[in-house]
């Protein structure tokens, strides 16, 4: 296990968690809502020729916000991370973002060129490029109006239904009814209720991005095969004219299997 460093970073309306390992060009590993310690593993697995940077999204465990009712906006988000390469001193980066985070660094590189040289964005839930982007968005409202009513195991249901991940009937209540880990609740909620919708809902500039400075990786996991990232992903793909590249394992792959993932990343870093 690589040595890490824990600090804060102080921001106009939150205190943000992150950690570093490691030495080289900076890689920045993200999610929304995933928090830092879901990419130790693979951090430390980097941490042999780079600086890693990983971070808790604000809101989300060990990075308060002031207003804790307030929104995590892809812009928020993005302007977080900017913040810390630029505090870090050690860009531009290289940013890895899955599911939210995807969407987190997207935001980055259309709105904070000069902070990164390059995004890996790992299946963003982007509902906006979809045809069907009116039912998907409406699906997504639906399932969090559910969890805000207290139906915590329904709008999970929903929430697989929709992604069209398969869970055994009664999955989602052993995963997600009964007692559980009061910072997970918490995390959960702000989730459902602050951070999802903006996620989905937000809109790139597929022009910006393409046209822009910042080399754009789409990600795809090889297990992701007719769910709705994989539908998502592929449409951003498309917009911006680049080939997707296939990733071991499904949507959370960087986390089930890190090494497995990390040989694939690591040829994707080192590409110039």
């Amino acid at each position: 296990m690589t040595t890490q460093t824990v600090l804060t970073l102080d921001v106009d309306d939150a205190r943000l968690y992150y950690e570093l390992r490691g030495t080289g060009p900076l890689v920045v590993l993200v999610g929304a809502p995933m928090d830092a310690d879901s990419f130790a593993p693979l951090a430390d697995l980097l941490a042999t020729d780079y600086t890693v940077l990983t971070t808790d999204p604000r809101g989300i465990n060990r990075s308060p916000l002031d207003n804790p009712d307030q929104d995590s906006t892809p812009a928020q988000r993005a302007a977080d991370l900017a913040a810390l390469i630029t505090h870090v001193g050690a860009g531009p980066a290289i940013a890895l973002g899955s599911s939210g985070g995807a969407v987190s660094v997207l935001a980055l590189a259309e709105l904070y060129p000069d902070s990164v040289s390059r995004v890996i964005a790992h299946e963003p839930p982007l509902l906006n490029l979809l045809d069907d982007r009116v039912e998907q968005n409406a699906l997504s409202e639906d399932l969090r109006a559910t969890y805000l009513s207290g139906d915590v195991v329904g709008a999970w249901e929903k929430f697989f239904a929709q992604a069209n991940i398969f869970l055994p009937p009664g999955m989602a209540a052993e995963m997600f009814g009964g007692e559980r880990d009061t910072q997970s609740m918490v995390d959960e909620r702000f989730w459902f209720g602050h951070e999802l919708g903006p996620s989905v809902s937000w809109e790139p500039r597929l022009d910006t991005l393409r046209d822009g400075p910042v080399r754009i990786v789409v990600g795809i996991g090889e297990e992701s095969g007719g769910q709705l990232c994989e539908r998502t992903s592929t449409a951003l793909a498309a917009g911006l004219g680049v080939e997707p590249t296939r990733f071991p394992g499904g949507h959370t792959g960087f986390a089930d299997d890190p090494a497995t993932f990390e040989p694939v990343l690591r040829a994707v870093l080192a590409e110039g």
